[in-house]
């Protein structure tokens, strides 16, 4: 599917630089996996797809399956890295119109388990000290998106 221009994935897709490489977790065939900004979360990552497409399916049956796939394989990687109490998954695409899955490990002592972190994530918008806590993560995001990468690179997860 071709890039869409007024996308900023597909933007930051054809750009080299368009993720800082330190938040590149993998690189897959069809999607590229980012380490989130919310790493209260640990091992938070953005899957985004690398064709331009609005709902799974406008996909082809090939590409959404491999897509699906990638984002199965980078669950493993976060469960077997972080074992999260429950590991969730959110494909939205109401503020970006570009396939894209949100993969949030949820802590057992998450005070928000029971919600849907959108609930936290909206009140970061209006409260600067929640914002501060769902940034600030356990580990450095640079150990977080290694051991992410160590994980996927053992697991053979295809590039």
């Amino acid at each position: 599917m071709a890039a869409d221009p007024d996308c900023p994935f597909c933007r930051k897709l054809a750009d080299p630089r368009g993720w800082p490489e330190s938040d590149v977790v993998w690189r897959f065939p069809h999607s590229v996996a980012v380490l989130g900004p919310w790493q209260y979360y640990t091992g938070y990552c953005v899957l985004v797809s690398k064709a331009h497409a609005t709902e799974l399916s406008h996909l082809g049956r090939a590409a959404r399956t491999a897509f699906l796939g990638e984002m199965a394989t980078l669950a493993e990687a976060i469960d077997a890295c972080f074992r999260p109490h429950k590991l969730n998954y959110e494909l939205l695409g109401n503020q970006v119109p570009h396939l894209h899955w949100h993969l949030f490990p949820r802590p057992a002592d998450d005070p928000d388990r029971l919600r849907p972190v959108w609930f936290a994530l909206e009140k970061a918008d209006h409260d600067p000290a929640e914002k501060t806590r769902l940034e600030t993560a356990r580990a450095h995001r640079t150990v977080t998106a290694g051991l992410l990468r160590e994980r996927l690179r053992a697991n053979r997860a295809s590039v």
